[in-house]
């Protein structure tokens, strides 16, 4: 399995792209699969977009799932041209009331008679359409005659101005990924070096709460920036700390509320406002956390904190904008952390190489091939994923409660 965020207009999580790849040789039990999410997913977890990776993943799919609130199910207009019977599958599972999304792009919609059977649809921009939108970016007038579609999802939307207009002038319920090196290209050298402001705020009232080092140590752990430099303060020569402070734990302890509350109040008269690196924050505490549980279940809370340092640390280059070995140098990190992270060594590098092998369409491939490299086992590494993703807060998109009228038809 694999995943991919979808975030809505306010830059929140608002379901998860659930890649399913099967293998030909041993196939997947799908009614299975659906009794495990069913089971383990609540009202408050992030809607399911439930994407399987072959023709005949979708046709198990279709014969099996049923109506459920939690998730939908894509399918895949290539698969639908190659395969006729797919249609009526599709038809038939539409009138069983399970909620289907399609996935294609804007210059082959479905017609107005097939549209009717899919709740929504996921959208991509052909080369020449993302080219004429960012043309008429300045001009509403011309956005008017490009024929986007409102409410609909989009997805491989490198652009932060394409992101943008999806979200706010054609109301996307949602875009599937982020354009993080183009929001990051945009932003550095202004405010990419400072946490989110509503992140600050948040650490700075539990402090005035009087909460737990338990809870600030939470909060902190949900932004990279804001952790990073947090243990930069920590371990600078201004605090005249005796040994290397190498944990948030550590840190929080040394420094005492003092201290903290007022680097914190520093902290907020610089930080950032930019909701764009909102999803770019929350990807990295998805693959920090992802890096965490793939550990084994017996490792202490002490090394799963380490290595979910790892995770949060791991592209925190990309941020900065320099080599990665300069950003992890500037700390006493334990050494295990630059080894997994700049080398791909050590008893981290398995957590982190699944944990972004995962976070890709494209490189589902390599999963079964670092378990069996590294000895793990791939239901190990599936049911950490689901652990995880339905326990992220989300804000589920307001689509309709039956797969009517919704989606985009030609």
């Amino acid at each position: 399995m694999g995943y991919r965020p979808l975030w809505n207009v306010q830059r929140q999580l608002a379901g998860v792209q659930l890649f399913l790849r099967d293998d030909p040789e041993r196939p997947t039990d799908v009614a299975h699969l659906l009794r495990i999410l069913q089971e383990m997913w609540a009202p408050t977890s992030p809607l399911l977009l439930l994407s399987p990776q072959s023709p005949a993943m979708l046709q198990a799919l279709l014969t099996h799932i049923t109506p459920c609130p939690h998730w939908a199910l894509e399918v895949r207009a290539p698969w639908l041209q190659q395969h006729p019977a797919l249609q009526e599958q599709v038809a038939a599972t539409c009138a069983r009331g399970v909620r289907l999304v399609w996935r294609g792009g804007m210059d082959a919609l479905p017609s107005a008679n097939q549209a009717c059977n899919y709740a929504c649809s996921l959208l991509h921009l052909a080369p020449q359409q993302a080219l004429q939108l960012m043309r008429a970016s300045a001009n509403p007038a011309a956005m008017q005659g490009l024929g986007l579609l409102q409410g609909q999802m989009y997805e491989d939307i490198h652009s932060q101005t394409l992101v943008q207009h999806c979200l706010e002038h054609y109301q996307a319920s949602a875009v599937a990924g982020w354009p993080t090196e183009d929001v990051l290209h945009r932003v550095r050298g202004t405010r990419a070096l400072y946490p989110m402001h509503a992140h600050v705020l948040r650490l700075l009232k539990a402090v005035d709460a009087d909460e737990s080092l338990e809870t600030f140590e939470a909060i902190l752990s949900e932004d990279p920036l804001l952790a990073y430099r947090f243990m930069l303060y920590a371990n600078s020569a201004a605090l005249g700390a005796r040994n290397p402070i190498n944990s948030l734990r550590r840190a929080l302890v040394m420094l005492g509320y003092g201290p903290l509350k007022a680097w914190l109040a520093n902290e907020l008269v610089h930080a950032s406002h930019d909701q764009d690196l909102q999803p770019i924050r929350l990807a990295t505490v998805m693959r920090a956390q992802l890096t965490s549980h793939l550990l084994d279940a017996g490792v202490s809370q002490e090394l799963r904190s380490e290595v979910y340092l790892c995770g949060l640390f791991a592209r925190l280059n990309e941020l900065l904008d320099e080599p990665l070995e300069t950003t992890l140098t500037r700390l006493p990190l334990s050494e295990r952390i630059p080894e997994a992270a700049i080398h791909g060594q050590g008893p981290y590098a398995p957590s982190l190489q699944l944990a972004f092998a995962m976070e890709s369409e494209d490189s589902l491939m390599q999963i079964p091939q670092l378990c069996e490299q590294y000895e793990i086992s791939l239901e190990h590494v599936n049911r950490s994923l689901l652990r995880l993703a339905c326990e992220w807060p989300s804000q589920r998109p307001a689509w309709s409660p039956t797969p009517k009228t919704r989606a985009a038809s030609a």
